[in-house]
């Protein structure tokens, strides 16, 4: 009686590797433990070889005719696999490219958060692209989102450097940043302290250059020489409107 389903493999076809009496060519290509080449044998020949050798016959290469089989001691073999695979990764790691989106007005809380991030791909080995898009009227102040890029840049510069120096790309500022080699690079803050939730960095307002602050509009200056006449002695003054002759003229009428 069949099975209506195929038995759960532990084991990906990658990673599937026959040993010993698990092969099943009648003939295989022996590979002594040195790399040197024995030949063709047969696989009971191969077998008592492995035995007399006290090695276990491994099975590097089933998809070959014959087969190419290894004599060497299957945990090592096992060991050397996982080193390979390690390596690989790595480079896999390495040519994978993150992104990190800025603005020029970020708030330092968020920017702690964007590098703390790239920290975290940079130590995986990753690359990170830094992109900051300015909206607006914000073209017309570039100077403000290229001291956001220099702020970001220091606070990771234990990590990773620019493969180039920041330039502007139609409406956004771009640059790209490599890790540094495992030995120059320092360990991330969350694994050494166990920090968890953003990185804290100096404050971009810090460093932005300040706009000048316009010029007051010119003030016209008033001749302080006019004489100005006296105020009336008395808010209803009933002489007021009398013509009084005062002087030469008093002299004529009299």
């Amino acid at each position: 009686m069949s099975r209506p389903f195929s038995p759960r493999s532990f084991y990906s076809p990658g990673s599937f590797v026959r040993i010993n009496g698990k092969i099943r060519a009648r003939e295989v290509r022996v590979i002594g433990g040195d790399g040197k080449q024995i030949g063709v044998l047969s696989l009971n020949e191969a077998l008592a070889l492995a035995r007399a050798n006290g090695v276990d016959l491994v099975e590097i290469s089933a998809n070959a005719t014959p087969p190419v089989c290894r004599l060497v001691d299957y945990g090592k073999f096992r060991y050397e696999q996982a080193k390979k695979d390690k390596e690989s990764r790595k480079h896999h790691h390495a040519s994978q490219v993150k992104e990190v989106q800025l603005s020029a007005r970020i708030d330092p809380h968020d920017l702690g958060v964007k590098v703390g991030h790239a920290i975290d791909f940079l130590c995986e080995d990753m690359k990170v692209k830094v992109v900051l898009k300015f909206r607006g009227r914000e073209m017309a102040h570039t100077e403000f989102g290229f001291q956001v890029v220099k702020t970001f840049l220091e606070a990771i510069a234990s990590y990773g450097q620019p493969d180039f120096e920041p330039k502007l790309v139609g409406r956004g500022i771009t640059v790209m940043i490599s890790p540094l080699p495992r030995n120059k690079r320092a360990r991330n803050p969350r694994e050494t302290d166990g920090a968890v939730g953003p990185i804290k960095v100096p404050l971009p307002e810090e460093n932005q250059p300040v706009a000048p602050a316009p010029a007051p509009p010119p003030t016209r200056l008033r001749n302080t020489n006019v004489a100005k006449p006296p105020p009336p002695a008395f808010g209803h003054n009933p002489f007021a409107k009398l013509d009084i002759p005062v002087g030469e003229e008093a002299a004529e009428q009299s």
